[in-house]
């Protein structure tokens, strides 16, 4: 196992976006797992651990900036370093 001792907090909300204000870049250089429900998701984008929720691209559909639209998904939401 890694030592996490030394790493920062996980914060209780937090972006993948760097123009969002929930980005923090300290905790975006390690390499962060998310689980919702129990299940390990890969294509995280946003998360709240007390709100119970996470945002993930929503297939190929993009908005109007050419960013990927988000779908949220809810559920528990349980946030670690790998």
């Amino acid at each position: 196992m890694n030592d996490t001792t030394s790493l920062p907090a996980l914060p209780d909300r937090f972006s993948a976006n760097p123009r969002s204000p929930h980005h923090e870049a300290s905790v975006y250089e390690n390499d962060i797992g998310i689980r919702l429900n129990g299940k390990e998701r890969f294509d995280v984008e946003e998360y709240c651990i007390s709100e119970g929720w996470v945002k993930v691209p929503a297939h190929k559909a993009l908005d109007r900036r050419g960013n990927p639209l988000m779908m949220t998904k809810k559920g528990t939401v349980e946030a670690f370093y790998r």
